[in-house]
């Protein structure tokens, strides 16, 4: 069967829960090879939509000007993309509702929720999708000898940092912090960490050598 050459470029990663073979479960998310923003928008609308330069940037900037200044007041903002409103934090916990103040209350942020036409203007299946043939995720992780061979590798000088051990094992940095914290836990642990700066350092104990 021919490779697919057209649609959208998707790749798949990992979930947090684990499918009845054990591994984890798997979820779809596009491959974002460029981002545009309102200079780009404003660009292409002035050579094929007859705007004037700069048009759609004032635009934007009209928009959020007057976007922003309802929020601030509490406001849910309704346009052809979705709505707008702040988000609101309560903090600590509370049962009593009497017992809550302003005080308690923070800004945590704006929510947004799409239009219906909107998400059905922008569907973008038409065309299908194709995968990006690739390791899924993190799952190298689960790879003991892979990942044996990414320590030996970058501890050649005898130490190891999360930014090097990425490099090695291909790992996404949360990934490879949580690879190298977990050989320093339990009761016998391979290795330890110190701190030089803003960054970790990790070594092989005297007692635990590399595989």
């Amino acid at each position: 069967m021919p490779r697919k050459t057209n649609g959208i470029l998707f790749e798949l990663q990992p979930r947090p829960t684990k499918g009845e073979d054990g591994k984890p479960l798997l979820y779809a998310q596009p491959v974002i090879s460029r981002k545009w923003n309102v200079k780009d928008i404003d660009d292409f609308c002035t050579r094929y939509r007859h705007t004037s330069k700069g048009e759609i940037e004032r635009f934007f900037s009209l928009i959020e000007e007057v976007t922003t200044m309802w929020l601030r007041d509490g406001y849910r903002v309704d346009t052809p993309f979705g709505s707008f409103a702040p988000k609101l934090k309560l903090v600590g916990e509370h049962t009593d509702p009497s017992k809550v103040t302003g005080r308690d209350i923070l800004y945590g942020g704006v929510e947004f929720i799409p239009s219906k036409q909107f998400v059905k203007d922008a569907d973008c299946s038409r065309e299908g999708f194709r995968r990006r043939i690739s390791s899924v995720g993190n799952s190298q992780m689960y790879d003991s000898a892979a990942m044996e061979e990414a320590l030996r590798r970058c501890t050649s000088k005898g130490y190891t940092t999360i930014k090097s051990f990425q490099i090695f094992s291909g790992l996404k940095p949360k990934s490879a912090k949580a690879y190298l914290d977990s050989l320093c836990e339990g009761p016998n642990p391979r290795m330890w960490r110190y701190r030089e700066g803003r960054t970790w350092h990790y070594a092989y104990l005297k007692n635990n050598p590399p595989v």
